[in-house]
C-alpha cells in the first residue's frame, strides 16, 4: 500500500471542497463521499492511461486515517500502480486541505481496480506504453 509521508504521491487529479450537504450524523464528511471523490479521481487516471472508457470493478483496499471535515478542501492524487491486458489498478491518496490553507493532512489511501471496455461494453485491450 502507500507508505504514510509528509507529501503527496502522484498525480494531482481533483480537488473539491467538501459542503455541509456531505456530512454524517457526526458532522464530519461522510466517507461514502470520500469514496466516490476517489473513483471519480482515479476512473479519470485509468481513462487517460487506457485510451478510454473503464468501469470500477474492485477496491482493494481503502483506509480512512482522519476525518474530513466541512469546508476542507479534499485533494485526490492518483498514480498508476499495475497495468494488464484489459485491468488497470489505480493507487490513490486523498489529502484535506484545512481551512482552505496550505497546511495539509492525508486522509485516505486505496487501490482501486478498473476494467477497460469498449463502445460495446466488452473488455478491452490496454496498450503498452511506447517503448
Amino acid at each position: 500500500m502507500l507508505s504514510d509521508s509528509t507529501e503527496p504521491k502522484g498525480a494531482l487529479t481533483i480537488r473539491t471542497l467538501a459542503m455541509p450537504a456531505d456530512t454524517n450524523p457526526a458532522g464530519d464528511i461522510f466517507g461514502g463521499w470520500v469514496m466516490s471523490q476517489m473513483d471519480i479521481a482515479g476512473a479519470i487516471a485509468a481513462v487517460e492511461r487506457s485510451g478510454g472508457r473503464v468501469v470500477t470493478v474492485a477496491v482493494e483496499a481503502m483506509t480512512f486515517i482522519a476525518p474530513v471535515k466541512v469546508g476542507d478542501i479534499l485533494c485526490v492524487y492518483t498514480s498508476v500502480e499495475r497495468v494488464g491486458t484489459t485491468s488497470i489498478t489505480i493507487s490513490m491518496e486523498a489529502w484535506a486541505r484545512r481551512n482552505r490553507i496550505a497546511d495539509r493532512v492525508k486522509v485516505t489511501d486505496g487501490r482501486f481496480i478498473y476494467v477497460a471496455l469498449d463502445e460495446d461494453g466488452s473488455k478491452r485491450r490496454i496498450a503498452p506504453l511506447p517503448a
